[in-house]
């Protein structure tokens, strides 16, 4: 039910560390649909389920030949797709609704530690405590909270945290017990999630959707200032640890910034305060209270009834620990040799000093492992990386050779710790210190047999706490299992970095009790959810009362105890125990005595007090928002501007503040980096350094505000941002096929018409095995206006499949054609149109594209440089043309003139024959023989089968019975020789009986009919090549017409779905784009890297790989070609017999008369096809050389990079282009130091190249790409017949992380690994022992690299990172690219097939494998989408379904859609293992047609068919 209060907002903030707070603002409790309308937008996903296949294709007419066969009833691509789209999101759906809280709280307490998040972790621990029965006490409490502000001071353990609905102090724990007891809705922020970077427009979705926000103080003050928020939009605001409220802590800001100036009191929140001491002992009690009552504006209260707290929580036993008296600070063997040697060394300075101090409070033996923990490999090369960049700053006053002294002296040092023996830790002497005995004393008994016991050892120091962890390591007891708890900033050279989220790890740790020892820092005082434990050492004593009374806290277990460590007569440590205690009963005393009902009389006055030295301090508030700068904010503000200006790599990004002097007064000047609008801003002067130090930030950020640089939130107008394209949706609608023009013929024809020529350029077309034709040919000559290309040979299927090449001759030498010769060769050209293909077109030189001509036999013995026109076979050519009528029979024609001739049928245009035989023994009126050509209605005999007249027209006509009966050879009504022969091809019946005086006898002779014949299919192809070649031209490229069609050609709807069933295959258009866009896609990555590298050397990896996306995406490869028009060059139908007609000339008789050419030029086509056929266009120009012998043409791939993609980022012409875009950063061109050159120098032993400049960045993203080329390009020459498939699965090996992690332990890099993450060092140096291991059992086997468990990331980047560097170094030369390849990586991938089963050993491609080969299935599916969240904070699950023939088989669920479609391919796999292919086929219905083979995966699995030879 709505209350009045349900307008504002609850607010509960937590910090990260001593004090926390949360919030939660005002929503309206309307519940808003939001439906985000997504229609019109193209991606790749389609409500959740993702597809990555190629939109289908409408099933176009092809007309090949008119005899396939196609089924109306089968279902399109598209169809299918919908179809299974739609069953998934169903059962999506249905799994959504079973899955349960339950289930997914299981996966997440089963889920593996390391693989969780920090929410994660904090939800599988046990805090979701329903909290039903508060304590009297705390009802009291809060009802007081109810009527009024309020600080509840209780003891640690009181369960004060249960009064303000269950916060805790940190924000995930904090957020975790509140969703576990408020039906509200919530969320929770920490400076970790880069809230500090968000906009207004997210904060107020945040605000608007959440009821209660967990986050840190800081968190809510920066949404404050900046004005997400008001402070009137608040209802409660809970701090945690309250004491923290003072000077300039976040929670005194809110409340100074924020509550005090909303003058409207009853606009201002609740605030309840929470802490268990108000006060610190060494200040006056009463006034502390009071300021602290005045600041938070609300009293301080504690439960009337003490005596119920007391009942309510258990307190410690405390005794003191007095060890003996500590010797003075002394300098051991090791110290005193180092610090004489290298004292003067200032990287080494503190460990000098601590080691020193080590020898009083911890002993010898700590002391000296002080010098073994900091001078460890990556500690060392921390502190190397450090002195580098100190000196870099400042490279005026500090020469790069005194830096090469300090680095060789570093490592002088580090020589000597690592030999210096180091003897075990004993009890003995001087080896440990008698505070570190009695500690030991204390722990054995504690921990001296099994026991539950738990321990906290408190100390002040980092350092103390890593060397007692390692001591105890050795000399405790054997039932102690010690651990680290310290705070999680990054420490100085030799300090120990421990994350928030290894903080966590450890507490679980310890509440399960795998960890039962807790060495902290003041980190687990207070801030986090300390389990309770039985002994609490205070080995460092307290500096305040707030600590004694935190660190107590933690010992709450019944019969638990508080020891304080201190020194034998050290009045010091006496005094400090004394002044906690009574400390702590002066401040029990004072909230004994507060009366009961009091008001905050005086507050106003002392709050006045306290904000009167801040009257003085400047403040803006912007008059539109509302956003408010103080002093003390515009540091943070200035801070978070910097952070966002453009990183340079070489550049520090931060606000440098110099002080000076003046009148006793200090002025400090902000100085900006270089990048920056404004350079510097000088503050006023002040009496202090703090004061003139915001001032001076207080003045940048009015400039900034003034200038526009900051918004009207004060935000950075440059927006700490990732690249702008990156959510930019580059994706295509893979569902969606446009309709487009197709050119039918090259534009060639219809430029070159309009008048009769005069002269001709000759293209012989001649086959090389003519005898395969069946009967004698002679070449024939395409006579054409223009000298057309030198087209390459291609392969015509002929008689009984026997097949063919043609060859394709351009004779450059022109004649000159007279008009006598140009009438009888364009009666020639007639002829062959009317007498072998029945099409009658108007004579008109004019309009004539080409024409036909015999060649003579012999034209291959004349030299090119010979009259063309003396190769034509003019006798043929005359005797056509002076015989315009066909031949007739008549009785007087001998016999052997009537064979091996071509005869027609007027009367039938499909009748053609080929005569071979005069039948002596056969009559006109014979019955037709078996086994012969029967016509459908005329059967009665040979010469009624002859004559295919109808009607009158037959009975009018008569015939003689005394004629001949001639055997022929009938020619069938196949055109497609490109194609092999179908099966109904080869049934066709060729041998026919014929009467010849019902038929013509044509004047052309055999020998030019039978290559006639093949003319269509031929003339098919090099049109197909001119207009590709037309398409190449536009854009500038010079390919070669094989290559050029080969880009252009896609045929099939599923061109792109290797090894799938081709959908609507159109036969005989040679090879497809798959291959070509496979290395045109690998170089356009390559190429677009290079010049990002160059021109942009200060983006980072990420911003690389974002506009190298933008560039190479479909989408942007589509959007350029439509506006080129590509998609007209684009070839998607096979032969028709349609189409090869000539153009322009006007057809008088013959089929499809009246229908344009035109009518056949459309076809439909994927956005993704035409982004596809670029990049094969691509591939095509690089593998076009210019030069005999070469490979590559980078060049000419250069330039159709630069006009597919056209994009500023590349619009280079040429190889040689991209290095002058490179300009050396400022690091290159700073004097190398010696510990770079002496890497250089042992690298170069490794492999042989010398650098130049031994110092370089950023270099993964452009290796990576290099090397990827490299690999392609040898996969792709050394297996030419190889599909995209087979490339891709072989590629994977080669670039695989395992395998360059291998390579790198084979070169040796791992050596040289910089880092500073132990955890690194630690799993390289376990993966090599694997890898060698790996290598000694191979016994020379060049695939040992692939029996090692996952490597380290790290050790692949740095092969990748090195490739890089020898590309930059060696100014943009890829033959040292390919150099590299060729010495360290070719021997390996020599012989491919022991690599055969690498991409079979994927669950996936498993899968694919067992479908298509093993069941030789296609209509398989393998989808994935998500599943919301039903738990707050809980794992995301991922559904990945097996669907077969549109039945759901399998599924899988993970975190991630990739994970999950592992997990459903290996479901499936063992669901199916063992199935025949012939119940796989009955119980799917599958009526796939594909190919049954037999593979094998990795793991011997798979398919090995009957009597295969092994």
């Amino acid at each position: 039910m709505k209350t009045s209060q349900d307008h504002k907002a609850v607010v509960e903030a937590t910090k990260d560390g001593p004090s926390s707070m949360s919030l939660t603002p005002n929503v309206n409790s309307d519940v808003q649909s939001q439906d985000p309308d997504i229609a019109g937008e193209s991606s790749s996903k389609l409500n959740g389920v993702e597809f990555g296949d190629e939109a289908d294709q409408y099933p176009g007419d092809s007309d090949s030949e008119g005899e396939e066969k196609v089924v109306a009833e089968t279902p399109t691509l598209s169809e299918k797709k919908r179809t299974q789209i739609a069953l998934f999101q169903a059962y999506i759906s249905t799994r959504a609704a079973q899955t349960t809280k339950e289930e997914l709280q299981a996966v997440s307490e089963n889920a593996i530690e390391e693989t969780l998040s920090v929410r994660g972790l904090i939800a599988k621990q046990d805090s979701s405590v329903i909290i039903t029965d508060p304590r009297e006490y705390q009802l009291e409490l809060f009802e007081k909270a109810k009527e009024q502000n309020i600080i509840a001071v209780l003891d640690t353990g009181s369960g004060k945290t249960l009064i303000a609905v269950d916060c805790v102090t940190l924000v995930f724990q904090q957020a975790r017990v509140l969703e576990c007891n408020l039906d509200q809705k919530m969320d929770r922020f920490c400076g970790e999630m880069g809230c500090d970077l968000w906009t207004k427009e997210k904060w107020k979705n945040i605000f608007a959707e959440n009821m209660v926000v967990v986050c840190t103080a800081e968190i809510l003050y920066q949404c404050l200032m900046h004005s997400f928020i008001s402070m009137d939009e608040i209802n409660l605001l809970i701090f945690d640890e309250a004491h923290h409220t003072k000077k300039n802590h976040a929670y005194a800001r809110i409340i100074k910034d924020f509550y005090i100036p909303l003058e409207d009191l009853a606009k201002r929140p609740k605030v309840f305060g929470m802490t268990a001491s108000p006060i610190d002992a060494r200040v006056n009690v009463v006034k502390a209270a009071k300021e602290l009552e005045a600041l938070l504006h609300s009293q301080i209260a504690t439960t009337s009834d003490l005596s119920l707290l007391r009942n309510s929580i258990s307190r410690p036993s405390e005794s003191l620990g007095v060890y003996k008296h500590l010797v003075r600070p002394y300098d051991t063997p090791l110290c005193a040799e180092l610090k004489a040697r290298y004292g003067d060394l200032e990287s080494l300075s503190k460990i000098l000093t601590f080691a020193r101090e080590a020898t009083s409070q911890l002993g010898d033996w700590c002391a000296d492992q002080v010098w073994q923990d900091a001078l460890t490999e990556e500690e060392s090369l921390k502190g190397e990386r450090k002195m580098e960049r100190v000196f870099l700053r400042d490279q005026e006053n500090r020469p790069m050779k005194l830096l090469d002294r300090e680095l060789t002296r570093l490592r002088e040092v580090k020589d000597i710790v690592r030999q210096w023996r180091f003897g075990p830790p004993t009890i003995e002497g001087n080896n440990l210190s008698p505070k570190v005995l009695l500690l030991h004393q204390y722990l054995m008994v504690t921990f001296e047999m099994p026991t539950d016991a738990k321990c906290i050892i408190f100390v002040k120091r980092r350092k103390t706490a890593r060397l007692l962890l390692k001591l105890l390591s050795q000399i405790g007891s054997s039932h102690m299992r010690p651990d680290l708890l310290i705070g999680s900033r990054y420490g100085d050279f030799g300090d120990v970095k421990i994350s928030f989220r290894q903080q966590v790890i450890t507490l679980m740790k310890f509440r399960k009790g795998e960890i039962n020892c807790l060495i902290a820092t003041s980190i687990a005082e207070e801030g986090l959810d300390i389990p309770d434990c039985n002994l609490v050492i205070r080995f460092d004593l307290y500096d305040t009362l707030i600590q004694y009374i935190q660190s107590r806290g933690r010992a709450r277990h019944a019969n638990s105890k508080y020891l304080h460590m201190i020194e034998e007569d050290n009045r010091v440590h006496f005094q400090a125990v004394n002044d906690v205690r009574s400390g702590e009963q002066v401040m029990r005393k004072f909230c004994e005595a507060l009366p009961a009902d009091r008001l905050l009389q005086g507050n106003d006055a002392k709050l006045e007090t306290t904000l009167l030295k801040e009257k003085a301090e400047r403040k803006y508030t912007d008059p539109e928002t509302g956003a408010t700068l103080t002093y003390p904010s515009s540091l943070v503000v200035l801070a978070h501007f910097v952070s966002c200006l453009p990183r340079h790599s070489d550049t520090i990004q931060q606000a440098v503040y110099t002080m000076s002097v003046e009148n006793k007064q200090f002025i400090c000047e902000v100085i900006l980096p270089e990048n920056s609008p404004l350079q510097s801003a000088t503050g006023r002067p002040a009496s202090r350094k703090s004061t003139a130090k915001r001032s001076a930030a207080f003045e940048a950020c009015l400039i900034l505000r003034r200038k526009g640089h900051l918004d009207k939130n004060l935000l950075s107008t440059y927006h700490k941002q990732l690249p702008h394209m990156r959510n930019a949706k580059l994706a295509l609608n893979t569902q969606k096929s446009n309709e487009y023009n197709m050119r039918i013929k090259p534009k060639l024809w219809s430029e070159t018409r309009g008048s009769r020529p005069d002269r001709l350029y000759m293209t012989v077309l001649q086959l090389e095995t003519p005898e395969n034709l069946g009967r004698p040919s002679q070449p024939l000559a395409l006579l054409t206006r223009t000298l057309l290309p030198d087209f390459p040979s291609f392969q015509l299927y002929l008689q009984g499949n026997k097949a063919s090449n043609v060859l394709c001759k351009s004779i450059s030498k022109n004649f000159e054609a007279n008009v006598p010769m140009m009438d009888e060769l364009t009666e020639f050209t007639h002829r062959i149109y009317n007498d072998i293909f029945n099409k009658i077109y108007e004579v008109d030189q004019a309009v004539m594209s080409y024409w036909l001509a015999p060649v003579l036999p012999s034209w291959m013995q004349s030299t090119t440089e010979q009259n063309p026109e003396m190769l034509i076979d003019w006798t043929i050519v005359k005797f056509v043309h002076q015989n315009q009528q066909e031949f007739r029979w008549t009785p007087d024609i001998p016999h052997d003139q009537l064979l091996n001739r071509y005869v027609i049928d007027r009367w039938a245009g499909s009748r053609r024959f080929f005569s071979e035989a005069v039948e002596q023994t056969m009559r006109p009126r014979d019955p037709i023989p078996d086994g012969s050509i029967r016509n459908k209605k005329f059967t009665n005999d040979t010469l009624d089968h002859s004559i295919n007249l109808y009607g009158k027209s037959r009975k009018n006509k008569k015939f003689s019975e005394d004629q001949p009966v001639i055997r022929t050879y009938q020619v069938p009504t196949r055109r497609n020789f490109l194609d092999e022969m179908t099966e109904d091809n080869k049934k066709e019946q060729t041998t026919c009986y014929v009467c010849p005086e019902p038929l013509q006898f044509s004047a052309l002779p055999v020998s030019v009919v039978s290559m006639a014949y093949v003319f269509p299919s031929i003339f098919h192809r090099l049109e197909s090549y001119l207009i590709a070649l037309e398409g190449c031209d536009l854009l500038g490229l010079s390919v070669k017409p094989e290559l050029a069609l080969e880009a252009m050609t896609k045929d099939s709807d599923n061109t792109e779905e290797h090894r799938s069933k081709q959908i609507q295959l159109q036969r005989g258009m040679g090879k497809n784009y798959e291959r070509l866009e496979f290395i045109g896609d690998c170089f356009l990555k390559m190429a677009t890297s290079i010049p990002l590298f160059s021109s942009n050397p200060d983006d980072s990896e990420f911003e690389f790989h974002v506009n190298r996306m933008v560039m190479i995406c479909n989408k942007n490869l589509l959007e350029t070609a439509l506006d080129l028009k590509m998609y007209e060059f684009i070839r998607t139908q096979g032969f028709s017999r349609r189409t090869w007609n000539p153009q322009g000339m006007k057809q008088l008789e013959g089929k499809d008369w009246n229908k344009p050419l035109e009518e056949f030029g459309k076809h439909h086509l994927g956005g993704k096809t035409v982004a596809d056929v670029c990049e094969a266009l691509i591939g095509a120009a690089l593998l076009s050389p210019n030069n005999p012998g070469e490979l590559a043409n980078m060049d000419m791939a250069v330039q159709a990079v630069s006009t597919l993609v056209s994009n500023e980022h590349h619009n280079v012409t040429k190889w040689a282009d991209y290095y002058p875009l490179y300009t050396k950063p400022k690091y290159q061109l700073t004097q190398a130091t010696a510990s770079q050159i002496d890497l250089a120098m042992q690298v170069e032993k490794i492999h042989d190249y010398h650098f130049k400049i031994p110092c370089y960045q950023r270099l993964e993203f452009l290796g990576d790409s290099l090397l990827d080329m490299a690999s392609i390009n040898f996969v792709f020459h050394r297996h030419p017949d190889k599909d995209p498939q087979w490339l891709t699965e072989h590629k994977m090996a080669m670039v695989s992380n395992k395998f360059l992690a291998a390579l790198s332990v084979r070169l040796g890099f791992n050596k040289h690994v910089r880092s500073s993450a132990a955890v690194i060092e630690y799993q390289n140096r376990e993966y090599v022992v694997e890898l060698e291991e790996a290598e000694r059992e191979a016994k020379g086997a060049r695939d040992y690299w692939m029996n090692t468990k996952q490597p380290p990331k790290n050790l692949s980047d740095i092969a990748e990172a090195y490739i890089g560097a020898v590309f930059v170094d060696s100014e943009f030369n890829y033959k040292e690219v390919e150099r590299f390849f060729d010495a360290h990586i070719r021997w390996f991938f020599e012989d491919m097939s022991i690599y055969d089963t690498f991409a079979n050993n994927h669950p996936t491609t498993h899968l694919h494998n067992l479908m298509s080969l093993s069941f030789g299935c296609t209509n398989y599916r393998l989808m994935a989408s998500e599943i919301p969240s039903i738990v707050p904070g809980g794992p995301v699950t991922s559904i990945a379904v097996v669907m077969i023939h549109n039945q759901i088989v399998c599924e899988g669920q993970a975190s991630s859609g990739k994970n999950a479609k592992v997990k459903a391919s290996q479901n499936a796999r063992k669901f199916l293992q063992g199935i025949s292919s012939r119940e796989f086929k009955h119980r799917y219905g599958c009526d796939c047609e594909g190919d049954i083979q037999d593979w094998v995966g990795m793991d011997g699995s798979g398919v090995r068919m009957v009597g295969t030879a092994i």
